[in-house]
Parts: C-alpha cells; sequence; structure tokens
C-alpha cells in the first residue's frame, strides 16, 4: 500500500453522497476496535504521525484512540477534540463543512456566530460522522489527525469503503 490517498472531491453534493453511502448496518466497540485498527494499519503507510480517534456523540465515550508512531504532539489530541465537535454540531465531515466555505476560518466563525467559541471548532479535513441505518443523526465520529487534511479525510472514506463494502458482501 503506498503512503498517499486519492485527492478527495471538493464537490459538496458528492461529499455529501459518500457520507450517505458509508452507513455502517450496525456500530459497536468490535466495530470501533476493528476500523480503528484499519485506519491505524492504513496510516503506518505515512512517512510521519498521525492519530486516529473513534468515539460516540451521545456521552464522548472513547472507544478507540491510537498514535500510529512516535511524534505525535499533545496538540493532536486538541485538534482531534475540535474536529469531532464540528461533525457532532453539523452532523457532517470536517471536510464537507471546509468546502463549503471554502477553508475560510473567519467566514465560518461569522456565519455561525461563533465569536470567542471559534476556537472550540475545525474546518479541517479529518472528521467523518458515523451513521447507522435506521437511526436518527450521528452516532459517533471518527477523526484522524497528523497528515494533511485531505489526506486525513480520505484516509477515513478509503477505509471505510473497504470495511463497510466486506461487511455487506
Amino acid at each position: 500500500m503506498s503512503s498517499s490517498a486519492s485527492p478527495p472531491s471538493r464537490d459538496l453534493e458528492t461529499i455529501a453522497g459518500i457520507e450517505k453511502s458509508l452507513t455502517f448496518s450496525s456500530f459497536t466497540a468490535d466495530t470501533a476496535w476493528e476500523v480503528g485498527n484499519a485506519l491505524r494499519s492504513r496510516l503506518l503507510n505515512f512517512p510521519i504521525p498521525a492519530v486516529v480517534n473513534i468515539s460516540l456523540a451521545n456521552s464522548n465515550q472513547l472507544l478507540f484512540h491510537s498514535a500510529t508512531r512516535p511524534g505525535t504532539q499533545p496538540d493532536s489530541d486538541c485538534w482531534v477534540a475540535r474536529k469531532r465537535a464540528t461533525v457532532l454540531r453539523w452532523g457532517c465531515s470536517t471536510w464537507f463543512m471546509h468546502n463549503k466555505l471554502g477553508g475560510d476560518e473567519a467566514a465560518f466563525a461569522a456565519k455561525y456566530m461563533l465569536g470567542e467559541g471559534a476556537g472550540q471548532y475545525a474546518i479541517h479535513g479529518g472528521g467523518f460522522p458515523i451513521r447507522v441505518n435506521g437511526v436518527e443523526g450521528v452516532v459517533g465520529v471518527i477523526v484522524v489527525s497528523g497528515l494533511t487534511q485531505e489526506q486525513d479525510h480520505q484516509v477515513i472514506v478509503e477505509t471505510l469503503e473497504d470495511y463497510i463494502g466486506k461487511s455487506q458482501s
């Protein structure tokens, strides 16, 4: 496997369609463990360290957290928290929000009247909603942080495509 991910779409309709297609039939701690390990394994192909975090939406219960290699910083966990908060508030990936606002953090803060609270959120790729068939809303969040934002997002998409594709076969 190479140390790259194909470039993600920037088209909002396409991004939303991909997110909708990556819906789980069920999601448990075992699922989080399997997906988290699949992400970590995929990320080991990249030369720089990254963090994988999977948590539930309703309780902030942490189901999986791992660094891929030495060199992550405490700031990585701050990015995880900010990406997670964005997914939970807007119910979509951080990559969707990034492209919706052209990556303009000031426009993001102004549009949603975030004021001094804007720093609680991040519109950088790498935060992804966990959805389950027949369940309303987001049930959890997957976050990858440490690569470029495009890679953070796309490695989640490609891993979920493989995982969900295999589980539906």
